[in-house]
């Protein structure tokens, strides 16, 4: 694994990157970006624009064509299969359909994500609560999802991203799923950590959340990147 000593270093480089699938679709083409250690960057486009297959890559469910990929410190084109677990417990990853266990109350599902580390009980009590803390849900820590909002299960959702205490959270359309009020609030919360220090990747189609909070925005459209308003290094491009 590569170095992350060096405080420049991107968490994120994507250098010549190309995704064609199976059938000749061009997912992605000639994508060149770098993200830095605690960045908070939302990545915008149409349907169809490339967004999820640039997200996949990132977490190792697909592989590119061509270019290199690497992130946080892992070559992902050399990464191995049997490390790829390993990799991913690095991120945090929040879904729009939460993806919660239905017949576990909150505080399980989050402790559910340091269960598969192998972490002790006293750990998990611990690092469970912090997380339902940072979220404001301690109150519905032995309610099931169906006991809850959209929104209040989007939050278990994230603190079950959190517990790990992951350099990256990636948040794929957290807020499709949850009226916009909420919206705001899932977007407020993620703004506070990245203000603690993790990186944050967000993706969704709502420009006016977008608007509403003054970050990086990463236009994909036709598989190309067509706007960048930063350059990984605070700077505007």
């Amino acid at each position: 694994m590569e170095s992350l000593q060096n405080p420049a270093t991107p968490l994120i480089e994507f250098d010549g990157v190309s995704k064609t699938y199976k059938g000749g679709t061009h997912a992605l083409q000639d994508v060149n970006i770098k993200i830095n250690k605690g960045e908070f960057v939302f990545i915008v486009g149409s349907s169809g624009a490339g967004k999820s297959t640039f997200m996949k890559l990132i977490m190792r469910e697909e592989k590119p064509t061509t270019g290199q990929i690497r992130v946080n410190g892992y070559h992902l084109n050399k990464l191995r299969s049997k490390d790829v677990a390993l990799y991913r417990r690095t991120l945090g990853i929040v879904f729009q359909d939460f993806r919660l266990i239905p017949t576990m109350n909150a505080f399980e599902n989050v402790a559910f994500a340091m269960h598969v580390t192998g972490a002790s009980s006293r750990e998990i009590r611990k690092s469970v609560a912090g997380a339902l803390s940072v979220v404001g849900l301690s109150h519905k820590a032995r309610c099931l999802p169906a006991e809850m909002s959209g929104g209040e299960q989007q939050r278990v959702a994230l603190a079950r991203a959190l517990v790990n205490r992951p350099e990256m959270i990636i948040a794929d359309e957290p807020t499709g799923n949850v009226d916009p009020n909420m919206s705001y609030e899932i977007v407020e919360l993620l703004n506070e950590i990245n203000r603690r220090g993790t990186t944050v990747l967000m993706v969704t189609h709502e420009h006016q959340l977008v608007s509403d909070f003054d970050k990086r925005v990463i236009m994909i459209d036709k598989g190309k990147i067509v706007a960048d308003n930063g350059d990984g290094n605070g700077g505007v491009v």
